[in-house]
């Protein structure tokens, strides 16, 4: 019954994030087409100041917030009031936090652009402006955190997933007022001095407003549950103290990252109105972040409580068969949609930007980000499993180790021709993360004395064997399409390009999951035969 309801709550939370993902890629296409992506100073300098609140929110409390409330709010719970009480002062002190760090973060806007994009004094000016705009959405991002992670605590899975659609479809729409109003710039050939304040105020306004709109919805979805929020200024007595010193090492964690953020930002944008630059990194990741979103957070959030729980309960057991159990089902699909990003990364990049030159500059970065897709996943579930046994110490110093890896290889990159520097911090990231993945397995044994290794690894190993052959058909199909060639069909425009990666996807999947099942792959047909059951019965 608990692995049901795993399934059920991977799979609700599954959808939302898909829709959202889905209007999430459309409105990164209507913004390329609107300010471009490969050599638009335009996009770069807005792509700094959009960046800025979300950089600046993890600084303050975001990650905090995700390692610490669900396993704080779960023990909680057995409070003679089922946690209310924690959840009023938490959410208060955090908001009071968050609403003085927007207030800071605002005033300082032209500081933070200059610590961002400086190496660039071309665009500094536009993400300045933009800047003005964007860094209120700081108090927004806190407070969708902090009411979505709330929910989840109480196993209502759906809104924090669900409610991103609002925020998608707010921007869009002020996406296509810009384009309609002032034109639509799908080169980036707009210069930084033909930029007004009404084009800058409705670009980065309506951003901001998404997020609004995202995190004030949440609040309807509190009342459905019961919960009712009432400022509480009182914030001893519930165990603040054991969340502080927690939290403590997740910001030492959160602060590194951003010193990594900062180098790669730094380095890309040298690149900026030549060749792919900031612009290009941003839609990369958006591709990367697709399946990882959609597949690896579903799944673990839904286990994430589970083994909070199972941890609180000292059941360590447990908490190793939930690891196993995660890494093991999403592997089983990653695996494949890394191998479909690598083949389709030129028709996906045709999307934002058609044509051979635009398609292989962003498919190149998107190539160096998907290898690493496998890894990146399932150092995020080792990582939760060390926030559900309350340690965020040992995260800061394998995200240390990271942080070194990565900044020493973004910096080698400056010596890069101009065109491979984007590609060159994307694959230096890939890099450091692997090495991550490989120290925190390694302290993740040491703390649970075992994690399933071996069947994890056949696992693997099993999934990595069936892909091999959908690949090359996959590549075959490429070649075939055009997609490697000046005008071929599946980069020359955007209808080509979906139509390629609709039908060499769908090609490698069959593929794949035909070769798993002959393979008897215990993960597939785990989910596959009660699917085929039901089927039957009807």
């Amino acid at each position: 019954m608990a692995d049901d309801r795993i399934g059920r709550a991977s799979v609700f939370l599954a959808s939302g994030t898909i829709v959202s993902r889905v209007l999430g890629f459309v409105k990164a296409i209507v913004l390329a087409g609107t300010i471009g992506v490969v050599g638009s100073a335009s996009a770069d300098a807005f792509a700094v100041a959009n960046g800025l609140p979300n950089t600046v929110y993890v600084i303050v409390a975001g990650g905090v917030l995700s390692a610490v409330l669900v396993p704080q709010i779960v023990r909680a719970s057995a409070h003679a009031d089922g946690g209310s009480g924690y959840i009023n002062k938490l959410l208060t002190l955090a908001l009071v936090v968050i609403g003085a760090a927007t207030v800071v973060a605002t005033v300082l806007a032209p500081v933070l652009a200059w610590i961002y994009a400086g190496s660039n004094p071309e665009i500094l000016p536009l993400a300045i402006a933009f800047a003005w705009w964007c860094l209120p959405q700081i108090f927004f991002y806190g407070l969708y955190t902090l009411l979505g992670e709330v929910l989840n605590a109480r196993r209502s899975f759906g809104p924090f997933t669900w409610v991103p659609v609002l925020n998608n479809i707010v921007a869009l729409i002020g996406l296509v007022a810009f384009g309609l109003l002032f034109g639509f710039d799908p080169e980036g050939d707009r210069s930084v001095g033909e930029w007004t304040p009404g084009m800058v105020a409705l670009l980065a306004g309506s951003a901001t407003l998404g997020i609004v709109a995202q995190a004030v919805v949440l609040f309807w979805f509190w009342r459905r549950i019961g919960l009712r929020y009432r400022p509480d200024f009182q914030w001893r007595g519930v165990g603040l103290g054991a969340a502080g010193r927690m939290a403590g090492w997740t910001f030492g964690m959160l602060l590194l990252t951003t010193l990594a953020g900062i180098v790669q930002t730094q380095v890309v944008l040298i690149a900026s109105n030549q060749a792919a630059s900031l612009a290009a990194i941003d839609a990369a990741w958006l591709v990367f972040m697709l399946p990882h979103s959609v597949i690896t957070v579903s799944i673990a959030t839904a286990y994430f409580t589970r083994m909070s729980e199972h941890a609180a309960d000292g059941a360590l057991d447990r908490v190793r068969d939930d690891l196993s159990s995660a890494v093991r089902g999403v592997s089983l699909i990653l695996v494949l949609a890394s191998a479909v990003l690598v083949v389709v990364a030129y028709p996906f990049a045709a999307v934002f930007q058609p044509g051979l030159a635009g398609a292989s500059a962003l498919g190149n970065v998107i190539v160096a980000f998907a290898i690493g897709l496998v890894g990146f996943s399932i150092l995020f579930i080792v990582q939760r499993t060390f926030y559900a046994l309350g340690d965020t110490r040992t995260p800061f110093f394998f995200t240390l180790f990271q942080v070194v890896v990565f900044s020493i290889g973004a910096v080698a990159c400056i010596f890069l021709p101009v065109q491979w520097i984007a590609f060159g911090v994307a694959l230096a990231t890939t890099i450091a993360t692997t090495a991550q993945l490989l120290l925190a397995i390694g302290l993740l044994r040491r703390r649970l004395g075992r994690i399933d290794g071996r069947r994890i690894i056949l696992s693997l190993v099993r999934d990595v064997a069936a892909v091999v052959v959908p690949v090359v058909a996959g590549l075959g199909l490429l070649v075939a399409l055009g997609g490697l060639t000046d005008g071929g069909f599946a980069i020359a425009d955007r209808v080509g390009a979906i139509v390629s990666m609709a039908a060499i996807g769908t090609a490698m999947a069959v593929l794949y999951f035909g070769l798993l099942w002959l393979l008897r792959s215990e993960e597939l047909r785990a989910f596959a035969e009660p699917l085929m059951r039901r089927i039957g019965r009807r």
